[in-house]
């Protein structure tokens, strides 16, 4: 086998609306900051939402043991998981002279 397993990081963009009742402008984006930063406990409720873009911010070659260490840590409730299971969120490109 001459694949490799590749972590592939990337930040997903949205484009978020909110309509707010406010006198003022600065008032209104205020509230958003407050609301949706979790500083208050208030029911704030989204206009709509639009996924613009996904960017990759880094590739780099990874070990099965990294990917082991790093799904515990980023999936810390999914630990007991056999390692088959883990394995399972691996996405294998099938390339043409495999078949």
């Amino acid at each position: 086998m001459d694949e490799k397993l590749y972590m592939v990081e990337t930040i997903s963009i949205f484009r978020h609306r909110y309509v707010v009742s406010a006198r003022e402008a600065e008032h209104a984006a205020d509230e958003v900051v407050m609301n949706t930063s979790g500083m208050l406990n208030e029911s704030f409720t989204e206009f709509s939402q639009k996924h613009i873009e996904e960017c990759i911010t880094s590739v780099r070659e990874i070990s099965a043991a990294e990917y082991m260490k790093m799904f515990d840590e980023d999936n810390d409730y999914l630990q007991s998981w056999e390692d088959t299971e883990k394995i399972r969120f691996v996405n294998v490109i099938k390339y043409k002279d495999d078949e």
